[in-house]
């Protein structure tokens, strides 16, 4: 598949800002830490600024923009659209967590409600996100088991390492402020993990003979191309990346979304106060430069079955 950087930009920082928003309102909700307003304003602002700059970016990817609004009418049987209602109705609670948390320095009471409705929808989404390209039978590496929970955890994982640095800005962080969101990275590793091995384990089953129709018939060999010159499918379904440059780039991403957060988390153990966010710092690049990597390869590795028409021998 063609990677679309609308969607990559859309599917990082959208998965990012609803990570954050699950951190912070869940702990907002168990007091995990004063209600402090400028806590709120950049930790809120940021998580929802993240949110509505991927929900705004997802629309460039459409032929006619202007029609995006169509897409909410077919929640009963479009995983797009359910992301998109739940994506709005995640904006609700967290308006309300943010005005109370901001402007009266409160977030508990009836609060607490809208901050564990907030991180369920914020979750939902993720999980309505995945599920968009896990039901997608036509693309072998999407259609997978671990396809949704790769966004999950991702999501959390990014949004915890992002939650790790704005704390750090206002209050020394608390050990369950760095351990957990370590969790999250540990959690997110190994489900990517397993995800690629699934994904390259998986038999490539479709062959020209079932995409024709003319199995019964024996093997099936194109005589010529079907067409003259690369046309529209073939520039966005036929996206090629050589295993070698693939795997490179795996590692690469890996050491950049695990490693490296991991060991960042690991130094705000023992480190000052002072050098905190620094570290933290450190640990929002790496991730959020690694999760573009990662984005970018799930796209570009995805190998669509319409390709068996034009030339593929298996997908």
């Amino acid at each position: 598949m063609h990677p679309a950087y609308s969607v990559i930009f859309f599917t990082t920082a959208s998965g990012a800002g609803y990570g954050l928003l699950v951190w912070l309102a869940m702990a907002s909700a168990l007091r995990g830490f004063p209600a402090d307003w400028a806590l709120g304003l950049i930790g809120l602002g940021l998580a929802l600024a993240l949110i509505t700059g991927g929900l705004l970016s997802s629309t460039a990817h459409l032929g006619r923009p202007e029609r995006a609004w169509r897409a909410f009418s077919q929640w009963r049987s479009s995983w797009l659209s359910r992301e998109g209602v739940l994506a709005v109705a995640t904006y609700i609670p967290a308006a309300i967590l943010g005005i109370s948390w901001v402007f009266y320095e409160t977030t508990q009471g009836a609060v607490v409600f809208a901050s564990v409705l907030a991180s369920v929808l914020a979750v939902a989404t993720v999980y309505a996100t995945g599920m968009i390209y896990a039901s997608l039978p036509t693309i072998r590496a999407w259609n997978q088991p671990l396809t949704v929970p790769v966004y999950v955890t991702l999501a959390l994982a990014t949004g915890g390492v992002l939650f790790v640095f704005v704390l750090s800005l206002f209050t020394p962080l608390p050990t369950w402020a760095i351990v957990l969101p370590l969790a999250a990275v540990i959690a997110a590793y190994f489900t990517k993990r397993f995800y690629w091995e699934a994904v390259d384990e998986s038999p490539r089953s479709l062959r020209p003979e079932n995409a024709t129709g003319l199995g019964h018939l024996g093997k099936v060999r194109h005589l010529e191309p079907p067409h003259a010159q690369a046309n529209y499918v073939m520039r966005e379904m036929g996206f090629k990346v050589a295993r070698k440059h693939a795997d490179k780039l795996r590692r690469l991403s890996a050491y950049l979304m695990f490693l490296v957060p991991s060991v960042c988390l690991l130094l705000l153990l023992v480190v000052s106060t002072y050098t905190a966010p620094l570290f933290a710092l450190v640990a929002v690049i790496a991730m959020g430069v690694g999760v573009v990597i990662e984005r970018w390869l799930f796209f570009a590795e995805a190998e669509h079955v319409s390709m068996l028409f034009y030339g593929a021998e298996a997908a």
